[in-house]
């Protein structure tokens, strides 16, 4: 998968998880994709105050992520 290619479907995961961030007041930025492995977001509106935020990164976020990029290892909150 080209890098372009990567960044695509690292959007289309957002795409999909966006409306559940957005129904509580959130959102989620793709800041940039580090050596195809590493996916760099920033969590935006009511999900950067969230207590459960590192989880919805982790289960929701990553996950999804991963589905559409297998080949990305992790998905990192910049604050």
């Amino acid at each position: 998968m080209s890098s372009e290619e990567l960044k695509l479907n690292v959007q289309k995961a957002l795409d999909e998880i966006r409306p559940f961030l957005q129904s509580d007041g959130g959102d989620i930025n793709l800041l940039s994709i580090d050596d195809d492995k590493f996916v760099k977001v920033q969590l935006v509106g009511a999900c950067t105050s969230c207590s459960v935020n590192q989880m919805t990164l982790k289960s929701g976020v990553e996950m999804t992520i991963k589905k559409y990029a297998p080949q990305i290892e992790r998905v990192i909150n910049v604050e």
